[in-house]
């Protein structure tokens, strides 16, 4: 027999290097070590069946990885057919399908696609299915180390395709069941002050949540009451349980089971499961209690560690993807971090009077969810809420005990005049309480760099070293843990690295960072859209990430995709100097002929000229930074008319080792002329996959590589960085070099045709 807790281990072990493998192995490799696995497996030694249970989980979540690209390929070829059932509406306006038929032909499991083009009506719903001619496409992020990555999430979610609607026809006019009773409850609980909260909590849809409402939530660490997980799953098995209770004290002795209040519990929890989405988390969640559950009617009393390790193998071996979720990082970290904290820092309910003892248990609750799931909201987070504590010591026992149970009562009872209604008022009063003291708190987030990440792990360190008495036997084993907890902020030994130019993703426009000595100077910065700006969602987290302080930033020009982030930087960094040709009240002028020096490196403006200011791309600020040896060029968007009327008068001091491409490899710029002045060994481009002016132009890449310059472009490398060493250049992009991942491939069609 192998050991239940060792079989675990395995299994987790073998899904582990879904994290870090560059690339996928194909199909013949896997299906060779498939039968290897089954071979061991068959060999009565443990160690080679532990090692054939590994191999054969590692088989396995690589096919799972190569089922959730197959769509990538398969459905991206052109106009398709199929049919699907519509799932959700007005997410950022798409719609969500499931497809079950591709071309006349059966697709399972079933592909979710994320469309636009449907059409916009009350007639239409989730539930209904439609026949319809798509035209997909791979997903595509944008990818900065450290960022937001938007591609590892889309597969952990198995929705890789996003797409649009040519034609369509509904086959089926009924709206399922599960979406009218959702429509029903939301429609009463957006009666009350605080109904999109009550939707969030209720059905996992926070989509209609206010801003300041979610900002709120994020700055005191509450965030996590948001989502429908774990907690709010075996808090409805705890409800269902106590009803099945209360209704067997009515019953004659021989009619109680002690199996039934739990089976309720578990259809209770699927119930309200399914009722609010069965997102990703409420499922991971319902797998777990129903693993639990199976653990406790074995009639063994299993330790809590092995259960833990029970429920994380079940959820991995049910979909192995799900390892490159932060949520369920986040809350295996949690849960586990609990049951270490309870087992080594065991609370004592006797040691406090009897009307203390919910508090201090709540109080001995947080302190370890907070010290040991720290390094865990350093990585992911990037920061940490000064105000978690004291937020949730009041959020969570009252949205726990009372507002949660209250929308459940709700939910049972919508049908019943009056009593659904009561039970919403209760819970809008409690939230409304909850969110009061909230705004009373001061605000507590902390943003971090990335040297934090150390000690981050100081009071794991701190506990272990008290519980295993290292501090009286090995005092310096302990020190060496406590230096190595604080390592980030020694000096390092750069390598000859003197400094590094960053081209950072940020889709249709231009955000780069010239870095040295933790010092960075930005030039341009990005988008900006409604709701947002590429300064606030990824140059400001960038930069702080890697602890870097901006002393100044120069705007190429005046478009909206150069200069879109520039408010979010100032407001990040006030007083920060801002250089342009513009002419715009409170910028320093960035006209030919300006030059100074900037952590030793020498900047010089090549164009405009001063009688030329404005804000069009061919009035774009041209900078070259240079340490004597190795240099960049920065073009902002300037096109033909500008780049032969700045090599008349800077020819001579056009030359670098870097160009960053002018207008995003238009054709209108990049001419012969000014390749053949600036002479670079590499080019620079800011582009986004699909963008609608289909930049880069295939002939001006093809201009580059004729010439023997070496092309990189973010659309295909996501950000790029040139180290600048003594003797050499060195150029590495997030998709090859800097985090090579599977998935962060370009999926769909091969990189030179997108």
């Amino acid at each position: 027999m192998l050991s239940l807790r060792i079989s675990g281990c395995c299994v987790v072990g073998g899904v582990l290097p879904l994290c870090w493998l560059a690339s996928l192995p194909g199909l013949p490799l896997t299906g060779a070590a498939v039968l290897v696995a089954i071979l061991l497996l068959l060999i009565p030694l443990r160690a080679l069946r532990y090692t054939g249970l590994i191999l054969l989980m590692a088989c396995w979540a690589c096919l799972a990885g190569h089922r959730v690209l197959w769509p990538a390929t398969a459905l991206t070829q052109g106009v398709i057919h199929a049919e699907g059932e519509l799932l959700s509406q007005n997410e950022g306006g798409h719609t969500r399908v499931a497809l079950y038929r591709y071309n006349g032909q059966p697709l399972f499991p079933r592909v979710n696609v994320r469309v636009r083009g449907l059409p916009a009506s009350p007639e239409v719903c989730p539930g209904q299915r439609w026949s319809m001619h798509l035209r997909l496409r791979p997903v595509h992020g944008q990818l900065n180390i450290p960022g937001f990555d938007s591609q590892r999430r889309a597969v952990a979610n198995r929705q890789i395709l996003t797409g649009k609607v040519l034609k369509s026809q509904r086959l089926s006019h009924t709206c399922s069941w599960h979406s009218r009773l959702t429509r029903h409850i939301t429609t009463a609980a957006g009666e009350h002050r605080h109904g999109a909260v009550i939707r969030a909590l209720a059905f996992g849809d926070r989509r209609g949540l206010p801003e300041p409402v979610r900002q709120l939530f994020r700055d005191t660490g509450t965030a996590h009451l948001m989502a429908i997980s774990g907690l709010h799953i075996a808090q409805s098995a705890g409800v269902f349980w106590l009803l099945a209770r209360l209704v067997q004290w009515l019953l004659p002795a021989a009619g109680i089971g002690v199996r039934i209040p739990l089976l309720v519990g578990i259809l209770g929890a699927a119930l309200y499961c399914w009722v609010s989405g069965a997102n990703p988390p409420a499922l991971r969640a319902l797998l777990a209690l129903m693993l639990w559950s199976l653990l406790r009617l074995s009639g063994r009393k299993w330790p809590p560690e092995t259960v833990w390790l029970c429920c994380v193998a079940g959820i991995l071996f049910a979909d192995p993807l799900t390892i490159l979720s932060d949520s369920f990082r986040l809350s295996a970290c949690a849960t586990g971090a609990l049951v270490l904290w309870y087992r080594w820092v065991p609370f004592d309910l006797a040691a406090y009077p009897r009307g203390w003892r919910y508090l201090a248990g709540l109080g001995h609750l947080q302190l370890g969810i907070s010290a040991l799931l720290l390094p865990a909201q350093v990585i992911i987070f990037h920061g940490v809420s000064l105000s978690a504590f004291a937020a949730n010591m009041v959020a969570v026992p009252l949205v726990s005990l009372l507002v949660v149970p209250l929308l459940l009562v709700g939910m049972l009872t919508s049908g019943i005049p009056g009593a659904a209604w009561l039970c919403w008022w209760l819970a809008d009063n409690v939230l409304d309480a909850v969110l009061r003291v909230m705004h009373w708190l001061p605000p507590g987030w902390l943003a971090l760099d990335s040297r934090a990440t150390g000690l981050a792990f100081i009071p794991l360190v701190v506990m272990v070293t008290w519980r295993l008495g290292w501090y009286r036997s090995s005092p310096a084993l302990v020190l060496a843990m406590l230096l190595a907890c604080t390592s980030g902020y020694w000096p390092t030994a750069s390598g000859g690295l003197r400094w590094a130019v960053h081209m950072l993703d940020v889709g249709n426009g231009l955000a780069v960072v010239v870095e040295k000595d933790r010092r960075a100077l930005l030039y341009d910065t990005g988008n900006r859209w409604p709701g947002g700006d590429s300064g606030q969602q990824a140059i400001i987290p960038w930069l702080r990430w890697r602890g870097l302080a901006p002393d100044g930033v120069i705007i190429s020009h005046g478009h909206l995709d150069h200069i879109g982030g520039l408010g979010s930087i100032q407001r990040a960094w006030p007083g920060l100097p801002v250089y342009s040709a513009m002419l715009t009240p409170g910028h320093r002028p960035c006209f030919a002929g300006e030059a100074w020096r900037w952590q030793g490196l020498s900047l010089q403006v090549l164009w405009p000229p001063r009688s030329r200011p404005g804000a069009e791309n061919n009035h774009s600020c041209v900078v070259r930074i240079s340490d004597g040896t190795h240099s960049i060029l920065l073009t902002g968007d300037i096109e033909r008319a500008a780049e032969l009327a700045m090599l008349k008068t800077q020819r001579g001091n056009v030359q670098a080792s870097v160009l960053q491409v002018p207008h995003h490899g238009s054709r209108t710029s990049s001419t012969g002329q000014l390749l053949q002045w600036v002479n670079p060994q590499a080019a620079l481009a800011s582009v986004a996959r699909y963008n609608p002016w289909r930049f880069p132009a295939h002939q001006v890449v093809q201009r580059y590589r004729q010439r023997g310059i070496d092309w990189h472009d973010t659309g295909q490398s996501g950000q790029i960085t040139v180290q600048m060493f003594s003797d050499r250049l060195e150029i590495l992009s997030a998709r090859k070099q800097i985090y090579p991942r599977w998935y962060h491939q370009w999926f769909g069609v091969p990189a030179d045709s997108g």
